[in-house]
Formats: structure tokens, C-alpha cells, sequence
């Protein structure tokens, strides 16, 4: 006899969980179960009193702070489960009540009738990878704001450096032997100094942290390869690689351009077609590196020793796709930077180059497969 299914609804916060379920048939009515505390013993319990009516079950709840341990839980005690992106539920209109109740009805009936749209959960150790990549970035925007703090309270006091570069060895002697004329600004100033060198401090370790947490992963022999191409730094291809997961779940490049939000929006009706700004949805840090990747290619294309140092080891057909990607994007970016804006221009290098990258990952596929059946 085949088993029915229970679409479960969970609302998820940090003390307590909103539970609703559906039976299956559309015309079952969505009842609430009610709250439970949110806590691995909780769920366990959960799930084995709504296992003992003889149902399957089928979880689902929103991607949020909670991260994905109730997904790995469930999982473990082979429970199906699915993470959804808040953004991609669908609202009625008209509808102006929030509530827990509500919302976990709401995702029990909508994953009932499957309306939801599931996202990539890591696991993890891409996940660990992920946390160090992003705690660089905040480090990287630590040391950013440090040093515009730093530069504010220096234009306030009439300090004015007189070399072209900040913020090189040069400069921050500058800073060290810059006297102010009152004790309590000398304390602010060195109080920033302080602040900013932590700041650069901290981003080494966890650039050094990085590279050596990269050299045990599994995903290591496509960042090297990865590298090849022009302006994609290890910093650049760990953060791809970390956060997008496997690349393999995108069937071609228009999906993952699509899924980075790096593609044009468009609001067209009958025989008007318009087309605005990037849609900027999904995964916000591989856009931000990527386009700062991007700007690499407004120069005339060139096989540095640098370029090829990284291309050393790396498969011949790798490295034809990374000198076929420079002279399609250097080409690109000339050609569009004559007629619009360089943003914009950057912005459509980077989407390309994303494509590029997709071509890598599904060449060291290949590569690995014929490895392996060799």
C-alpha cells in the first residue's frame, strides 16, 4: 500500500518553531499544529509523532539566520526536506496579515502544491570555506571604513599627505610621525592608526587562512584552474566556488547569469520591449567579486608572466578557454566603453565572465572523469 504524504510548514525562529501540516489533495484543509521549542530534541520528537500516523513526511521552511542544521537533522533521520527562498514566496496582493501561524500554513499549502522554489543548501565544509571567505569581506570593509575614517579626521586637522599612494608603507610612516597640536587629538589619531593596522592585520591572517584551508579541499584543483583566467585572483575563485557550491547544478551559463542577478531586467508588454537595470538577485558577494575581477580586462589582451605562472599544471584545453575568454572580454569591454558607461561596460565583462568559469568547472569535470576511467 503506498503511503500518503504530510506536507509540513515550519516558520522558523531562534527559541520557538510555527508548525502547520497539509495532507495530501488539494482540498485537504492546512491545520496548525501549533509551537515547538526550537531545539534538536524538540524536532526529533516532532517528527517521530508525525511519523507514527504512517505518513511520509516532506519538510520544508524558509532560508534564514537559523542556518541549515534543522535541514542536516532531518536529512540524517531521512526526512525529505527543502530550504526555500523567502523572496521567491508567493503573496497575495491584498494580503496585510503577518503572523507565524499564517506564514507556516502558508509555506505547508504552498509546498503542497509546489509553488516554492528550493535553494542550494552546501554542505559543510563549502559552508565552513564560505564563513571564512565572508568574514574576510567584513575585514575587507572594516579596513575600509577605518580608512575613511582615518582620511576625515586628517582632512578636519589640515594634515594633507603629499605623495600619489595611500595607504603603502610610504604612507603609514607619514601617519606615525604626524603630530597634532592638542594631547587629546594626538589619542584619536593614534586610536585610528591602531584601528586601521588591526583591520589589514586581520585580512592577512584570514587571506593566509584561507590559502591554506584551499590546498585540503576537494574543490582545490578547479580554483587552481580557475586562476587561469585573467584578473581571477584565489580570493576571486574561493568565493565562487564557496558560495555558488556545485557549479554542476546549472545547466548552461544563461542559468548561472540569471541566478547571480548579473542579467538586464525587462518590463515588456505586447510589441513594447524595455529593458532596465541588472535584476541584482541571488548571490550578492560572487557579483561584487566578479566585477572586481571584471576590470582587468580594459586592457589589450596579454599572457603576463604572472598568467602564466598560475597557468603552470593547469590542462591545455583550461588554458585555451582562459586566452579565448581575454580576447572576447578585452574586445567587449573597448567596444562598450566607447559608447556607454564604464560600468556598465564592466558590469556586462563580468557577466561573460562568469560564463567563462562555468566552462572551466565543466572542463576539469571532464577531465577528473577521464582520470578516473583511465
Amino acid at each position: 500500500m503506498e503511503r500518503t504524504i504530510k506536507y509540513v510548514g515550519l516558520d522558523v525562529h531562534k527559541d520557538t518553531i510555527q508548525v502547520a501540516i497539509a495532507e495530501e489533495g488539494r482540498r485537504s484543509p492546512v491545520m496548525s499544529y501549533g509551537n515547538i521549542h526550537n531545539t534538536p530534541l524538540s524536532i526529533d520528537k516532532l517528527i517521530r509523532k508525525l511519523k507514527s500516523t504512517g505518513h511520509e513526511l516532506s519538510v520544508v521552511y524558509e532560508a534564514g539566520p537559523t542556518g541549515y542544521g534543522i535541514y542536516r537533522q532531518l536529512k540524517s533521520k531521512n526526512v525529505d526536506c527543502a530550504v526555500v527562498a523567502p523572496s521567491l514566496i508567493p503573496q497575495k496582493s491584498g494580503d496585510r496579515v503577518k503572523t507565524d501561524r499564517r506564514d507556516a500554513i502558508n509555506l505547508a499549502r504552498l509546498h503542497r502544491s509546489g509553488d516554492l522554489t528550493e535553494i542550494h543548501v552546501p554542505n559543510e565544509e563549502d559552508e565552513a570555506i564560505r564563513d571564512l571567505t565572508r568574514a574576510r569581506e567584513d575585514a575587507r570593509i572594516c579596513s575600509k571604513k577605518a580608512k575613511q575614517r582615518l582620511n576625515s579626521f586628517l582632512l578636519r586637522n589640515n594634515k594633507i599627505y603629499s605623495g600619489k599612494t595611500k595607504w603603502n608603507k610610504t604612507h603609514l610612516a607619514w601617519l606615525s610621525e604626524t603630530s597634532m597640536p592638542h594631547p587629546a587629538q594626538q589619542v584619536a589619531l593614534q586610536e585610528y592608526i591602531d584601528t586601521l593596522r588591526e583591520s589589514l592585520q586581520r585580512i592577512d591572517r584570514l587571506t593566509n587562512q584561507i590559502v591554506s584551508v584551499v590546498e585540503h579541499w576537494r574543490l582545490q584543483p578547479v580554483v587552481k584552474a580557475i586562476q587561469s583566467l585573467r584578473g581571477v585572483s584565489m580570493i576571486v575563485a574561493v568565493t565562487t566556488l564557496a558560495e555558488l557550491g556545485d557549479i554542476k547544478r546549472f545547466e548552461n551559463p544563461k542559468q548561472l547569469m540569471a541566478y547571480l542577478g548579473l542579467v538586464p531586467s525587462e518590463h515588456s508588454s505586447g510589441l513594447k520591449t524595455k529593458k532596465g537595470g541588472l535584476t541584482k538577485t541571488g548571490n550578492g558577494h560572487v557579483r561584487r567579486v566578479l566585477t572586481e575581477a571584471a576590470w582587468a580586462y580594459r586592457f589589450n589582451p596579454k599572457k603576463s608572466l604572472h598568467i602564466l605562472r598560475r597557468q603552470q599544471g593547469i590542462p591545455k584545453p583550461v588554458c585555451d578557454i582562459a586566452w579565448k575568454a581575454q580576447l572576447r572580454l578585452c574586445n567587449k569591454y573597448k567596444a562598450l566603453s566607447n559608447r556607454k558607461v564604464t560600468q556598465v561596460a564592466v558590469t556586462a565583462v563580468a557577466r561573460e565572465l562568469i560564463g567563462f568559469i562555468w566552462a572551466i568547472c565543466k572542463e576539469m569535470e571532464s577531465v577528473q572523469e577521464n582520470r578516473l576511467a583511465a
